[in-house]
């Protein structure tokens, strides 16, 4: 039977609500922008670029440890922290996003910190700016934190309690710890794969962050990737992933080298980086 126009752009425009219907319901991946306009990274995969004094950033295809076929594009940048310094930027009432933070901090890098609720609240211990907010974990997880005298540390809550008389200048907690002294850790999680964030401190002392856009890899996976990996990591400590995940890098003299990860929700929690 043949339709008249009408009821063919009718057919058309239901299949057009049904399909956006099934997007808002899914898990979206984030963009990722390596380079003004690119929408793949422009420089060599597996190889380091100078982005700013100290800044190194390169690009990695990983593959699932489980399921061959499935691989992600994965973002790293890697700091000398001699030429550096980190903060944290918190504001629960009035999130932003990344861009926005980048605008805000005039930042060299940025990447999203732990995990917040419903209401923009961290869900552990922040200190931002000599201020603390929250409570701390107790017995799992790991922090990210500096000292009063400047000092960058990542460790794990269980082997290195907080304790408030620290009087930490900056510092981010999130769960779980992917790596303790050089292996991998055992820890419960489920099989959703998610975009992940991760920040690290390799051999060196030298400050990683690292993340995989697509629906990709489990916790676990991610676990194993690292522990895998050549980037001689000492440490390493998975951050608040899924539509929390964002990274953004700026190499202001050449733009091409920008990398652009928007995450898909306002942020109220990230880790700044900026040049010393």
């Amino acid at each position: 039977m043949r339709l008249t126009k009408l009821a063919w752009n009718g057919c058309l425009l239901c299949c057009l609500s049904l399909l956006l219907l099934l997007l808002t319901g899914c898990n979206m991946l984030p963009s990722i922008t390596i380079g003004v306009d690119a929408q793949t990274p422009t420089s060599a995969v597996n190889t380091w670029n100078t982005v700013a004094p100290g800044v190194e950033v390169r690009s990695e295809i990983w593959k699932s440890p489980t399921t061959a076929t499935i691989s992600d594009t994965v973002s790293i940048v890697r700091f000398n922290l001699h030429t550096v310094k980190l903060s944290v930027a918190y504001q629960p009432d009035q999130p932003l996003s990344m861009q926005q933070w980048m605008q805000k901090e005039q930042a060299t890098a940025l990447i999203n910190g732990g995990y917040f609720d419903g209401l923009d609240h961290a869900t552990a211990l922040v200190v931002s700016n000599g201020l603390a907010f929250g409570t701390s974990y107790q017995g799992f997880g790991g922090m990210l934190d500096v000292t009063s005298q400047g000092h960058i540390q990542l460790r794990s809550l269980r082997e290195q309690p907080y304790d408030p008389s620290e009087g930490l200048a900056q510092a981010t907690q999130c769960t779980p710890m992917f790596l303790v002294d050089g292996k991998r850790t055992q820890f419960n999680s489920d099989s959703k794969t998610s975009p992940r964030s991760v920040v690290a401190l390799d051999k060196q002392g030298r400050l990683l962050f690292i993340v995989s856009p697509g629906l990709a890899f489990t916790l676990d996976d991610m676990a194993t990737l690292l522990a895998k990996s050549d980037l001689s990591l000492v440490t390493a400590l998975n951050l608040d992933g899924g539509s929390s995940t964002g990274l953004y890098v700026n190499d202001s003299h050449d733009s091409s080298q920008n990398i652009t990860l928007d995450s898909y929700v306002n942020l109220p929690l990230v880790i700044v980086v900026k040049e010393k």
